[in-house]
């Protein structure tokens, strides 16, 4: 993921040379209203970051397999300075992680779990953004969020011992990112690439012990990259 984020940030220095040359000035008054809004889409890669405990399980080692999901969402924009945004960007975020238990012997049933996940996801983010380079202007952008997770099975009293794993309901995370603001004829085009960190442990526990599948987990966290393609 960090060679993701410094490759995005050469290509955005790259433009930032290229955008030296003197050109005409597109939406020269964009930034200027306190207020503004947008909508998103986007890609995500999230997986899990796990951590292990002490446990029976002396061998444990758990695979993450990520698949590609999807973001979709709002913007609402407050300027707070000529290079200081304040934004909040409720959305959609969903995706399928597959859990491999390679200490686990037996059938798919047995040792895998599939854990789809679509959240609410409710960011509050500072957006630090350069001068405007005629009609581009590099930016980075950071901050927190709530996430809902609606497919958690939190309060499902099945547990992995009947082939459901559990996962937090309410969750926080903090993410950080580096981007691009392409002024265009009619709208401001940005593309971002960012990174998604889960602050709290989202494993829930299975009733009873000891467990082969969540007796290891100490720590298990969302951890992930997503692309996001903003208008505005």
């Amino acid at each position: 993921m960090l060679k993701k984020l410094l490759l995005f940030g050469i290509l955005v220095a790259s433009l930032s040379t290229q955008a030296q040359k003197e050109k005409i000035l597109k939406l020269p008054s964009f930034d200027k209203p306190l207020f503004h809004y947008g909508f998103y889409l986007g890609a995500n890669n999230n997986g899990y970051k796990i951590s292990y405990a002490p446990s029976d399980f002396d061998n444990a080692e758990i695979e993450v397999e990520s698949s590609i999901g999807f973001n979709v969402g709002l913007i609402a924009d407050l300027r707070l300075h000529n290079n200081i945004n304040l934004r909040f960007e409720p959305g959609l975020m969903s995706n399928t992680k597959t859990l491999r238990f390679k200490h686990i012997a037996g059938a798919d049933n047995v040792n895998t779990r599939e854990v789809g996940a679509t959240y609410l996801h409710l960011p509050l983010l500072l957006k630090f953004s350069t001068n405007r380079l005629n009609n581009m202007r590099p930016y980075v952008i950071g901050g927190i969020s709530y996430d809902h997770n609606f497919s958690s099975n939190e309060r499902n009293s099945d547990d992995n011992f009947a082939g459901e794993f559990r996962t937090t309901t309410n969750n926080f995370m903090y993410e950080v990112g580096i981007g691009v603001d392409f002024y265009l004829s009619y709208f401001k085009f940005s593309p971002s690439i960012r990174g998604v960190f889960a602050i709290n442990n989202e494993a829930i526990y299975d009733n009873k012990s000891p467990s082969q599948w969540t007796d290891p987990i100490n720590f298990l966290g969302t951890r992930g990259v997503f692309l996001h393609l903003a208008f505005e």
